[in-house]
């Protein structure tokens, strides 16, 4: 049995591969933003585990939005004594703003593509960095991240310190390319740490890209956030039928990764398309001196943003509490005005 963490394992690619992994006896850990009890997840896993004959499918709630949520989490499993077990982390949650659409914001209030895609795992993987690492050495550990051939127009060089750091233009290749950076830089942390036991890491990183797939994502990328779009998708459905993967195929380049026995020997941060490993066509992805800048700017990010969210909840505490005392003194005043009472007759 292998303990996996999951992101995105609710819809699309990620549902696809959720359930292939539960067929084959995988203890499956769904990361998802609405909790447990949510009665739409609470059927999905009800299905999956009937449908997969495996009961060891749940959930765990982490809001990748929120930053605090994500802390929680990972603050929670790192602490759990004996260490938990996982065998691997697919990384694979996304959102995406089409041409024509609004940006979105997550509850830090930075731009989408940006906050989730690729500070939202940055956040994750760097808190839960010791928890990776205390895995016994015969233990083969590895971290999936999603990315696709967006990537190739992305440009970090050009990243602000605002709200909405991403070149306009190039929001979504540009941060699937820092995905891919950071994921390459992680290995070389992981690589870097020395094991009490002397072994050497026993944890690789893989990046995987399933081609073009028909999914929610690549339904909002093609009709560009716009009704018209939306029409001229369904009139145009039988050339995306033929032309675009269903999910189940879209998966297998995920599965592969999970699963094939050489990517678990050797050296980690190898890039899987179409279960095959290819190499990357940005030379910034295997750039130490990008890898450290970006690095650098999104602990300094994160650490800005949690803070005012810190001061945020503080104040919203006190709010709270000051209403709270203001309730409660009500009855209070009126039961102290209320005629015939020991009070009233007093004054």
């Amino acid at each position: 049995m292998s303990a996996e963490e999951y992101q995105g394992g609710t819809s699309g690619i990620g549902a696809a591969v959720a359930q292939q992994l539960a067929l084959r006896g995988a203890h499956v850990i769904l990361l998802t933003q609405q909790p447990p009890s949510d009665p739409f997840l609470v059927d999905y896993i009800e299905d999956l585990r009937n449908a997969t004959n495996n009961e060891l499918v749940h959930a765990e709630q982490v809001d990748l939005s929120s930053l605090h949520s994500i802390r929680l989490f990972a603050t929670k499993w790192v602490d759990n004594a004996p260490p938990r077990r996982f065998d691997m982390i697919i990384l694979c949650a996304n959102t995406m703003t089409p041409r024509f659409g609004r940006a979105d914001l997550t509850q830090d209030n930075i731009e989408s593509n940006w906050g989730v895609n690729f500070l939202a795992n940055f956040h994750l993987l760097s808190i839960l960095s010791p928890a990776i690492r205390a895995q016994p050495p015969d233990r083969d550990v590895r971290i999936i991240f999603s990315t696709c051939s967006s990537y190739i127009g992305g440009e970090v060089n050009a990243l602000k310190d605002t709200r909405s750091p991403l070149p306009i233009g190039k929001e979504y290749g540009t941060s699937k390319l820092a995905t891919m950076i950071f994921a390459q830089a992680f290995q070389k942390h992981l690589d870097g740490f020395k094991r009490p036991d002397k072994q050497p890491n026993n944890a690789r990183v893989v990046i995987v890209d399933p081609g073009l797939t028909r999914t929610p994502g690549m339904r909002r990328w093609l009709s560009m956030g716009s009704l018209w779009g939306l029409l001229l998708y369904l009139f145009m459905w039988p050339l995306w039928w033929l032309t675009l993967k269903s999910p189940e195929m879209g998966a297998q380049s995920f599965l592969y990764a999970s699963m094939e026995a050489d990517l678990g020997r050797g050296a980690g941060g190898r890039f899987i398309k179409e279960c095959k490993e290819r190499t990357f066509l940005r030379s910034e992805v295997k750039d130490e001196a990008v890898a450290q800048k970006l690095w650098e700017f999104s602990d300094k990010q994160i650490e800005a943003l949690e803070k005012e969210g810190a001061t945020k909840r503080s104040n919203a505490k006190k709010d709270e509490k000051e209403v709270n005392v203001q309730q409660t003194s009500k009855p209070e005043q009126q039961a102290a005005r209320t005629p015939g009472s020991r009070k009233s007759r007093k004054q």
